[in-house]
């Protein structure tokens, strides 16, 4: 098969697409011909050396894809070949196919494209495990959430609002605040112009900025408020105000994906799939898709996702 391979760590000229073995699936996993894969963040930070993948995961880029279910492993139940899917990688998906375990793979939503379906598990996962199932965001709070063009941005004002939440998002641009109340944001906060804190407080604090927010997000938070650190595009060390934090009775909680334990992340697929894939099919909340490149020209996905100009998803198709 073929695959995107990073030659060394450095810009977006080190991705090569070339062929490579091709995977087998171990008991318990799946094959999947991959249709589509999207492009995050972290597939960035793993090409300039920052993130490699976790032991055992396959040295290509790519935390989810899209396809048909081509072969099973041993011991794999509930799942057909030929069945159009979607599922979440702990890396590889920047290739024609990948094995991976059947408790990460959940069936393409009814009504959204295949291809698009490329752009969701990363996303589900991420804001469901931070949003709810760890933030325990209910109905009636205030979620706040960094970076609403993105794709975790795109997603997470979609489905807090559609659990009944109100929803106040930053944004870089006009152009982006407007998609941003469109996908259903009460307040879009442009970063450039206003201070966030004002638009608070916030229960809930979605944060993929890190180390330069830190303080202000404390300052935004409601009493009893908690704040979920999933990216640190704004550093990694900042000075973090205990006495505001208890005076708030507040938490702070910093948390990744990729290299959760197999058990942890098939808790969350499921959870995604009980409570997440019924408001896609309903069509409450949608995959967002800023446009679409083949599979060998990724540095060009690259490029634009290290731009910020998008907004939703970019995907990579076979």
């Amino acid at each position: 098969m073929h695959a995107i391979v990073i030659r060394e760590p450095g810009g977006t000229d080190v991705l090569e697409w070339t062929e490579v073995p091709d995977p087998e699936p171990k008991p318990g996993e799946v094959l999947i011909d991959v249709a589509a894969s999207a492009v995050n963040r972290a597939d960035v930070m793993q090409r300039q050396g920052f993130y490699p993948p976790p032991p055992g995961a396959p040295p290509y880029p790519g935390l989810e894809v899209s396809g048909r279910v081509s072969a099973l492993g041993e011991g794999v139940t509930g799942i057909a070949t030929g069945e159009e899917v979607c599922a979440l990688l702990a890396g590889g998906g920047y290739a024609e196919r990948v094995a991976v375990p059947a408790s990460q793979v959940l069936p393409v939503p009814r009504g959204v494209d295949l291809a698009a379906a490329a752009g969701l598990p990363e996303v589900a996962c991420t804001v469901w495990s931070n949003v709810f199932w760890l933030g325990g965001l209910r109905e009636g709070e205030t979620l706040l959430v960094h970076g609403g063009g993105s794709g975790i941005g795109t997603f997470a004002i979609q489905l807090a609002k559609a659990r009944g939440a109100r929803v106040v998002t930053t944004v870089g641009s006009a152009e982006k605040a407007a998609r941003c109340r469109e996908l259903g944001a009460d307040v879009a906060v442009n970063y450039r112009e206003d201070d966030f804190v004002e638009s608070g407080p916030y229960d809930v604090i979605l944060d993929l900025i890190g180390a330069k927010y830190l303080a202000r997000n404390v300052d935004a938070l409601a009493t009893g408020g908690r704040l979920m650190v999933i990216g640190l595009q704004g550093g990694t060390k900042a000075e973090l105000n205990l006495g505001k934090l208890l005076s708030k009775r507040a938490l702070v909680h910093a948390t990744t994906l990729r290299a959760r334990p197999l058990e942890e992340k098939a808790e969350i697929v499921a959870g995604v799939r009980e409570h997440v894939w019924p408001l896609l099919e309903s069509g409450d909340v949608r995959p967002v898709i800023d446009r679409s490149f083949p599979m060998a020209d990724a540095a060009r996905a690259h490029r634009l996702l290290e731009e910020s100009g998008h907004v939703g998803k970019i995907l990579l198709t076979v």
